[in-house]
């Protein structure tokens, strides 16, 4: 009697899915997303293995991406939707998890100063509207690595040479703004 409603409940995958529009099945984990992050060294969970366990939908998967460090780190900054073959949205998806793990109180303990800049720059939108300046955006790029430089990364980044990726490839402001256009166009059609 009550077969459709067991056999179609939502799943988290699913939910995801729905809230942004990335299907996350186009992943067949080539993992050059991983290969190009500047913070995969950092995280708990690899970019492609995150959407691994999406795709999955093994049991406790949920909790498991929900608490997980890496959803904070990631930089939005697009280097894995440059270079992914499938053009997942990669940033989209760890948005989605950021807001549920907040929702769901499952923030990552090692994730807290992250977290308290995230929503100072929430709040500063809100009041602000929209981020129309690509400086401003870019500002706050920058600012959240420096954060995350202070915080937890900057010995082994440093290291590895790892922090002088990001000022050059602010230089270039025109791809940063074609990335964000990308971005902010509303379920546009991609060229």
């Amino acid at each position: 009697m009550h077969e459709s409603t067991h056999h179609h409940a939502e799943t988290f995958k699913s939910k995801v899915e729905e809230a942004i529009g990335v299907t996350v099945s186009h992943c067949y984990q080539c993992g050059k997303c991983t290969a190009g992050c500047p913070l995969n060294e950092e995280m708990d969970i690899m970019p492609n293995q995150l959407l691994r366990i999406l795709q999955a939908e093994m049991p406790g998967y949920e909790e498991k991406i929900l608490s997980s460090l890496s959803i904070w780190l990631c930089l939005a900054c697009d280097t894995c939707y440059s270079r992914c073959p499938q053009e997942v949205l990669l940033s989209k998806v760890m948005d989605y998890l950021r807001q549920e793990s907040l929702r769901q109180n499952k923030v990552n303990p090692k994730a807290k100063d992250i977290l308290s800049f995230h929503k100072a720059f929430l709040n500063s939108v809100k009041m602000n509207g929209k981020l129309h300046e690509v400086g401003l955006t870019i500002d706050y790029k920058l600012r959240s690595l420096n954060l995350m430089q202070d915080v937890m990364l900057a010995p082994s980044m440093a290291a590895k040479g790892k922090l002088a990726i990001f000022p050059h490839q602010v230089q270039n402001t025109k791809e940063i703004a074609k990335i964000f256009k990308k971005i902010t166009d509303s379920e546009g059609g991609k060229q």
